[in-house]
């Protein structure tokens, strides 16, 4: 019956992007054939000379040839350090290590049977979506504990892991930036922002909760958008699960399990008062030591070491409540385990490694961001139409240039300066940027985890590729820009503060 239903042009147009993403080789492969075709691009555009003005340096930038002596001892010589120094690939697997050992003792399958006996299923979607936006104060945690750990939750729940996965993943990239809280992202942008600034008026200054108010409402938003997609298009297109991962049993929990959460609550509550020691303090053993700043400090850049730590004496923990752990060597066969299941991930990330590497040597990526920035700037358009091309150039850009700060760095000494003279400030252009490097993470290929999602997806369906991610997560990207878009136009007619001591118009 179900499939003489007609399908809506929404889904045959998603199909047709999964069957043409699927039909691409093997996303290893892909990357691959991208480097192969960066050294190609790069030989082809040096020979034309091609060039551009860096536009906050001045300096000039030349595509550099990979077809030279020079580019071949870089590509023979550095391929180890690519790979071994791909950002993701030693955060994985840190933070897997642990989380090994808590899933190795059974602490995170008694905790997922909990969290699913207890909480009402109804909001269940908008509890992932919520903590997806919420993992972005932490960095990378979203990607390697949230996101995996969603897909197991929907398939205890009854529901098609893939959806809860979706639904993760879209609060954690789709919603990068929103937040309650401030994250490490925003220091970064708003250092770059007031370099920028400085170009028009040399004593402007750009504060890290400069667009505080506008992300903790988007959070909000992003939440709701995301429970509309997972709920109205995701989940009813993916239909119900009829893969070999078999759900977590949902029985009660046993007086031995029961005891074990007790001890993993205690060690957490331990590891936190830890925590807290370092950074409540001015001089917090956590903080900066040398201003005790929280958003520049040891807690920050090790958040990932403290993910381990924290995971493993939890699991430690839990296992000698419950009885599941018997001798060290039990946690090491948890670690092994872990491990093993990234084989394929750490294959893809020796290609997608070399193949960032080879961009980023060429200059391929600064060149077309500069001129993309040049065509937007001489448009002509007004300032709010402007604003709206610069949303989507941002966006367009982030599909071929992975790096929020490193895009920022180059778009900013050009649109900052220009959005000041014609009447907006500098955390208004900063606020509108963040808006179109969010909403196409989540299809980038260039996007630094995009490869890691490909490996958790797999597990749930072995055929699935980057047309599988693509075409499930394009739906987010289009209400999650419509939305946030129409937002900010709301906030421009209603003329509200951005953040602390942060308006969208420059004083007259």
């Amino acid at each position: 019956m179900a499939d003489t239903v007609k399908k809506s042009w929404v889904d045959r147009f998603l199909t047709f992007i999964e069957k043409v993403g699927n039909a691409l080789p093997h996303p290893a492969s892909l990357f691959a054939i991208f480097a192969f075709l960066v050294v190609l691009l790069s030989w082809i555009f040096a020979s034309m000379g091609t060039e551009v003005v860096h536009p906050g340096t001045g300096s000039s930038i030349k595509v550099f040839n990979l077809i030279s002596v020079e580019g071949l001892h870089m590509m023979l010589t550095k391929a180890v350090t690519n790979f071994t120094g791909f950002a993701p690939l030693g955060t994985v697997l840190v933070a897997l290590l642990g989380i090994g050992i808590a899933e190795g003792t059974g602490l995170i399958g008694t905790a997922l049977r909990l969290i699913v006996n207890s909480s009402p299923k109804k909001i269940l979607t908008v509890v992932i979506v919520f903590a997806g936006v919420i993992s972005n104060t932490a960095s990378e945690v979203g990607y390697v504990l949230l996101v995996p750990l969603s897909a197991v939750i929907f398939l205890a729940a009854g529901r098609h892991p893939i959806a809860g996965l979706a639904a993760a993943f879209a609060g954690v990239s789709g919603g990068y930036s929103a937040n309650l809280l401030l994250g490490t992202i925003d220091p970064l942008l708003s250092g770059l922002s007031e370099e920028a600034a400085r170009i028009i008026d040399p004593a402007y200054k750009v504060n890290p909760a400069c667009n505080y108010y506008f992300m903790a409402v988007s959070t909000f938003l992003i939440t709701a958008l995301g429970t509309f997609v997972t709920e109205r298009i995701v989940e009813p297109r993916l239909g119900k699960y009829t893969g070999d991962e078999k759900p977590e049993e949902l029985r009660s929990l046993t007086a031995d399990e029961k005891r074990g959460l007790i001890y993993a609550l205690l060690a957490a509550l331990a590891f936190t008062a830890f925590i807290l020691g370092g950074l409540i303090p001015e001089k917090g053993y956590l903080r900066n030591p040398e201003d005790g700043d929280i958003l520049h400090s040891p807690f920050m850049s090790g958040i990932v070491t403290l993910l381990f730590v924290s995971a493993s004496l939890a699991g430690i923990a839990y296992g000698f409540g419950a009885k599941t752990l018997k001798s060290d060597a039990d946690i090491m066969k948890g670690m092994g385990r872990a491990m093993e299941t990234l084989g394929s991930y750490i294959v893809l990330v020796f290609f997608a490694a070399q193949f960032v590497a080879y961009f980023n040597w060429t200059n391929l990526g600064l060149v077309a961001a500069v001129e993309g920035a040049d065509v937007l700037k001489s448009s002509g358009l007004g300032p709010i139409p402007l604003m709206i091309a610069f949303i989507l150039i941002a966006a367009l850009i982030n599909l071929v240039m992975g790096s929020a700060s490193a895009k920022w760095a180059i778009m900013a000494p050009v649109f900052i300066p220009m959005f000041m003279l014609l009447g907006y400030t500098p955390e208004f252009t900063q606020v509108a940027y963040r808006i179109g490097d969010s909403v196409t993470n989540i299809i980038s290929p260039m996007m630094s985890y995009f490869a890691l999602i490909v490996a958790f997806m797999q597990r749930y369906d072995k055929q699935a590729g980057m047309g599988t991610i693509i075409s499930t997560m394009l739906p987010y990207s289009f209400v999650f820009l419509i939305g946030w878009t129409l937002l900010l136009i709301v906030w421009i007619l209603l003329d509200l503060p951005l953040g602390f001591g942060a308006g969208m118009f420059m004083p007259k």
